[in-house]
């Protein structure tokens, strides 16, 4: 309600020119429809809609009778009535008991428009008072706080402040500032009896209008002064000495639920997105919060639109039904007193914040009632005596808005908004700086704690909205960060963690910001607000002011030394006035914005920085019942090695970390370790922030791995074992999302000591990277030294020296991993998880396989006599099966047919080694006839392999592993049938069955010889199918040779044997680098032509098979022409220096670097010279003894042969290699038709 006219200064004129005025009719205090005023050249938009409130629906006002006597007190009068609020209890009336923190209560209240959506928060007598300075003669006191672009205004009743520090000494602070810059000799103004009386008559007047018949009773003077002295002490009592939090764990009292509040007022520390809620903390303030002025008294809460001006304003004007309209408000006016312009504006701007469109004013003479007048709300403006411009009113708000968020920029600060009574200028002081400047304890400032909570619960409220719009990520740190620089770390430790650890949660730490994220990242910092930390890191530049010409200093003459300690001035409150006199272009620096990275490492050491600050802040208040010794952060943890085997003590380490992947743990009833209380804050923080560490140092882990510094990635996953250790030791329960990280932490692990153990070339580099630590590092292990020895992982995280050792590491920490995601509490959460860990398991289990049989393999080539198999092998053998099986089944359980083909395949080496292993040896250490245990090992391996071709099924399923298969089981048919033939065990066996088979397997072998698909591996297909045919034909020649008696079968392998030969001797053509294999069949072929001749007894026959034999030969000149090539590029390569160097070292003999054996050369040239010469000699005979007269062409291939032998006789035998083998081609060619 507005003060009676005669408190009122006389007001400064201003447009009074008549104004047509129109608008449209309001439904009242519960509606929520917009209130338009329409004035002729414009219109003053303003719409209130009721957010809060804790009146009952308005009732109609009772109408008093003429002469009713205001001066005698109803039957009601002071008894508590929802329908006046809080002007029920109190002679005093009205709303201008208000508190220091009245804004603050609101805006926990509806904390949810604070930062953003809302520019004002505020009681509407202070928004009133401020939108009558340009009017009005009276002092302005104001607190101004700011949370982003909110403008929280609080009056700062400096009498009633410097009265109170003047009895109790609390205050001090201010009074010294006030009389320092204000006033040097403060009087306290006491009010007069007049006051009170005005205010008595209208609070009786009230009650009268409420119900009208309540029985008069005489009132006196005493009871007035009563009344006045009650008033005065409850107005005194309700300023705080100063704002204190008591950091007990009571529940806050219960209030009233209210309406469309987005967000409860019990916010929870730590309640934020990635926290589960059954580990929230405790709420920051009990009951004390309310009984020190925090509390939301207001009768009711408006969000009024005043133009574009957003106002959150309180309100406990009293409103009736009646009239014309479902509400009014009643007004008490003496008639001897017009209406003045400063309570016409108050009457107006009362009724436009509560949507009230009609204004009923009960006229009396000296408390007596003599009549009634109603007037609509768009017609006070031009009421008589009270003429005002709603225009100039919309221009005096939007400059102070744009004043004091231009100037008001720091947030935390206390800003004070300061005219003196008579005065025309209005001064801002920073409160804050001018604390910070005295250094002295009498000079803490009480609005420092309420701000710190008001920024924090902002920041939580956005957390919550985090998740949807990571572009508030920007605004909470700058909330945040501000919050922790208010707050004394030994007096509130609890809102300090808790806003260290919700700075942690602004790293995302799973997944890189998209390229949209990061733009809204760097663009989601606050608007017109910044922390002083960004401030501070850009230099000491001035504060901002609106605009130059306004930067100067304005003040009172008698003391203009003090002006310069005020922030901005208004040279004068008629300014105010001028449309957009005060605009807000300043520009804001946009350093809060949220730091985006791109690099994982430097995230995480964000969330690292945050977590230490948090622990520290929840470690300097916890009380520790044991003495811990005192351990020096500038000292190094050492990080233990040992190295050693899988032996007893590791298996304990094992045991040990089994047990701790157990799914929880029973409930604590004793404290800590350091003393914590389980339950409490300090102890839910802990865990919170164990688990964050945790979860930062498993990410840096991972990146060191994609980098391939497996030390730092050792180093880091020690670091995160170690926070999830001593959250174990602290924790009550552990949850299955906690389980499925540590399982996800173990699977890490397990990959990182593998890839220590196939890299162990750099083990020395991985050394250095595993024993470097960092201060920070340092200082959190240091703390969670405070709750747990950290050691139940240490097995799992030592960096050793031996392969095995590490392999068997890596192996327990995926065991541990499925062992935990198998438990029940995990079986149906984690399936994706299970199945990783699941192909990890096979991989490490076929890595172990694969090492064991390589040490067999490598025991076996290290033996200098071929001796029986030793049990040490064959232990090798049984580990590397045993890991082989397991793997596959872990395979076969997630359906992986391929690893279980690679698996098979590996198994059926692992089985040809077993077959080598069994070779037998003779007396001269000459290698004995084929045993029965090398063809049950190579068996064996035939089987795993098509195992392998039957668990993939076709090729299309992966080509790579099929043709990796089909490869190694041809090998194996090619191996064991090269042995049966080349060792044959004629002393267990017929020479027929070895015979056949050798057969069966060579043709088995052939048939998985791809010749068909192009690939890497098509050239050595097309050698083996080549030698297969070769060995093949050589067999049946050989058999040819040797049987006797049955023609049929003699023919038979006559054929086979051509047929081979033809075809190898076409593959090895194809092959164009097996010159030598290409010559030896041939030579073989020629060979064999000349044994069948052996048994022609014409000379026509002979003549005939010769010639076939003399073809054969010609097309050696194919297999010369190959050697000659490698024999040109030998020679070129020698008579440059290095290969000439390379030609004389020892390391090289009778080899070529082409690959060219040359002593197979010479031995085949050896062959074919005498074969040569002896068919040319053979068929020169046969040619001229033949009876049969030679035709002209016979002749000239007689005489061809003749001149072919002679040069053949001529030849040097010494001549070099070269030169021998130009000669052949020479003569070859000549022979070729």
């Amino acid at each position: 309600m507005s003060l009676p006219p005669e408190d009122r200064e006389p007001g400064v004129p201003m447009d009074n020119s008549k104004e047509d005025v129109g608008g449209p009719s309001c439904t009242g205090d519960y509606s929520k429809h917009d209130m338009t005023v329409c004035l002729g050249n414009g219109e003053v938009k303003s719409c209130a809609v009721v957010k809060y409130s804790a009146a009952p629906p308005p009732t109609t006002y009772a109408l008093l009778q003429e002469k009713t006597d205001l001066k005698l007190p109803p039957a009601n009068w002071l008894r508590e009535n929802p329908q006046l609020g809080s002007a029920g209890t109190t002679v005093l009336g009205s709303s201008s008991k208000s508190k220091p923190f009245s804004s603050f209560g609101m805006a926990y209240d509806f904390i949810d428009c604070i930062g953003d959506d809302v520019d004002v928060v505020s009681d509407s007598e202070n928004i009133k008072k401020l939108l009558k300075i340009p009017y009005s003669k009276s002092h302005v006191s104001m607190a101004v706080h700011r949370v982003g672009r909110t403008l929280l205004l609080d009056e700062l009743d400096t009498q009633e402040l410097l009265r109170r520090s003047s009895q109790t000494g609390d205050w001090t602070w201010l009074k010294e500032i006030y009389q320092r810059l204000i006033d040097q000799k403060w009087q306290r103004k006491k009010k007069s009896k007049e006051h009170w009386y005005q205010k008595a008559i209208l609070s009786k007047f009230l009650y009268y209008s409420i119900n009208g018949d309540g029985a008069a009773e005489p009132v006196t003077e005493d009871m007035i002064e009563e009344d006045e002295e009650n008033g005065a002490e409850e107005y005194s009592s309700s300023w705080p000495a100063t704002f204190t939090s008591a950091m007990s764990e009571a529940e806050e009292a219960d209030t009233p639920k209210r309406e469309n509040v987005p967000v409860d007022r019990n916010f929870a520390l730590g309640q934020v997105t990635s926290v589960p809620k059954e580990q929230n903390l405790p709420t920051l303030f009990n009951e004390g919060e309310n009984s020190q002025g925090l509390r939301n008294d207001f009768v009711r809460n408006i969000m009024w639109t005043f133009e574009d001006i957003h106002m959150l304003v309180g309100s406990n004007m009293p409103i009736f039904g009646g009239g014309r309209y479902p509400a009014v408000s009643l007004r008490l006016r003496d008639s001897n007193k017009p209406i003045n312009i400063l309570t016409g504006i108050d009457y107006w701007l009362d009724n436009l914040m509560c949507n009230v469109p009609e204004l009923v004013m009960c006229f009396h003479v000296n408390g007596i009632v003599q009549k009634y007048e109603m007037i609509k709300t768009e017609d006070i403006p031009h009421l008589e005596n009270s003429n005002f411009s709603t225009r100039v009113v919309k221009d005096i708000a939007q400059n102070i808005l744009s004043f004091l968020k231009s100037n008001c920029t720091k947030e935390g600060h206390t800003y004070w908004l300061f005219k003196a009574s008579g005065s025309d200028i209005v001064k801002l002081y920073d409160l804050t700086t001018l604390c910070e400047e005295a250094e002295e304890e009498k000079y803490q400032n009480p609005f420092t704690l309420p701000v710190a909570v008001l920024l924090y619960r902002v920041a939580s409220n956005l957390m919550l909205k985090a998740s949807q719009n990571r572009k508030h990520y920007g605004k909470i740190r700058t909330l945040l960060l501000n919050c922790v620089k208010l707050l004394d770390p030994e007096k509130h430790p609890q809102i300090i963690a808790s806003a260290y650890y919700m700075l942690s949660e602004l790293f995302q730490l799973d997944e890189l910001p998209d390229e949209d994220g990061g733009e809204s990242l760097r663009a989601g910092g606050s608007e017109d607000s910044y922390s002083d930390e960004d401030r501070e890191e850009e230099g000491d530049d001035d504060d901002l002011t609106e605009d130059g010409e306004d930067m100067g200093s304005y003040g009172n003459r008698s003391r203009p030394q003090d002006d310069s300690k005020a922030v901005a001035v208004i040279r004068s409150v008629g300014e105010l006035s001028v449309p957009e006199k005060y605009k807000s272009t300043h520009q804001i620096r946009p350093s809060c914005a949220f730091p985006v990275s791109q690099d994982k490492e430097e995230r995480c050491r964000h969330v690292l920085s945050y977590v230490l600050k948090g622990l520290k802040a929840v470690d300097g208040c916890i009380k520790k019942e044991s003495d811990l010794p005192a351990a020096d952060p500038n000292t190094p943890i050492p990080l233990k090695y040992e190295d050693g085997g899988a032996n007893a003590a590791s298996e304990k380490g094992i045991s040990l970390l089994m047990e701790r992947a157990g799914a929880g743990q029973a409930d604590q009833k004793h404290p800590t370790r350091s003393g914590m209380i389980p339950g409490s804050w300090q102890h839910r923080m802990k865990l919170q922030l164990f688990l964050k560490a945790s979860k930062a140092y498993y990410v840096l882990s991972d990146a060191a791995t994609n980098l391939l510094k497996y030390g730092r990635a050792l180093r880091y996953i020690k670091l995160s074992l170690q926070c999830y250790d001593a959250y174990c030791s602290v924790s009550e329960t552990l949850h299955p999302h906690l389980l499925q990280f540590h399982s996800q932490c173990l699977s890490l692990c397990g990959d990182i000591q593998l890839m220590l153990a196939q890299n162990a070339s750099n083990r020395a580099a991985y050394l250095e990277e595993y024993s470097y630590q960092t201060k920070e590092d340092q200082e959190i292990l240091h703390s969670l030294h405070r709750e747990s020895s950290c050691q139940d992982f240490s097995m799992a995280t030592d960096l050793a020296m031996d392969p095995e050792y590490q392999l068997f590491v890596s192996c327990r920490c995926y065991e541990a991993a499925h062992e935990m995601l198998t438990t029940e509490v995990l079986k149906d959460q984690s399936s994706d998880q299970l199945s990783q860990v699941l192909k990890r398991l096979g991989n490490i289990r076929n890595e172990m396989g694969v090492y064991y049989m390589n040490q067999a393999a490598a025991m076996q080539t290290e033996k200098q006599v071929k001796k029986s198999v030793s049990a040490a092998e064959q232990d090798l053998w049984k580990k590397s099966f045993s890991f082989f099986e397991k793997g596959m089944k872990d395979f076969e359980a997630i359906r992986d047919s391929t690893n279980t083909a690679l698996l098979l395949c590996n198994t059926g080496r692992l089985m040809r080694i077993c077959a080598q292993a069994h070779c037998p040896a003779c007396a001269d250490e000459s290698r004995g006839e084929f045993s029965p245990d090398e063809a049950l090992y190579y068996n064996k391996a035939v089987d795993y392999y098509l195992q392998a071709l039957r668990a993939l099924g076709s090729r299309k399923s992966h080509p790579a592993v099929w043709d990796s298969v089909n490869w190694e089981l041809s090998t194996t048919y090619f191996t064991l049938a090269t042995l049966l033939q080349d060792y044959a065990p004629l002393s267990r066996k017929a020479q027929e069955q070895i015979e056949r088979e050798v057969t069966d397997a060579m043709m088995k072998s052939l048939k998985y010889c791809d010749l068909q698909t192009e690939s890497a591996r098509q050239p050595l297909y097309q050698y083996r199918a080549a030698t297969i045919h070769h060995r093949l034909a050589s067999m049946y020649h050989s058999c040819f040779r040797n049987q006797v008696g049955d023609e049929h079968l003699r023919k038979q392998h006559r054929s086979l044997a051509e047929l081979h030969y033809s075809k190898a001797v076409s593959l090895f053509l194809s092959l164009k680098d097996a010159p030598c294999e290409l010559l030896r069949t041939l030579l073989e072929r020629v060979a064999f032509t000349e044994f069948t001749m052996t048994g022609q007894s014409s000379s026509v026959a002979k003549l005939k098979s010769l010639i076939g034999a003399m073809e054969i030969m010609s097309e050696t000149r194919h297999a010369f022409q190959l050697i000659q090539k490698e024999l040109l590029e030998e020679q070129e390569e020698q008579t440059e220096p290095s290969a000439a160097e390379s030609a004389d070292s020892p390391d090289r003999v009778g080899g070529s670097t082409s690959g060219l054996d040359l002593q197979e050369v010479l031995k085949l040239i050896g062959v074919f010279e005498p074969s040569f010469s002896f068919l040319l000699l053979q068929v020169i005979k046969l040619m001229t003894t033949t009876k049969r007269k030679p035709s002209n062409k016979d002749e000239d291939m007689l005489k061809n042969y003749k001149a072919v032998y002679s040069k053949l006789l001529r030849a040097e035998k010494d001549a070099p290699l070269l030169s021998r083998v130009e000669l052949y081609i020479e003569l070859l060619q000549q022979l070729t038709p």
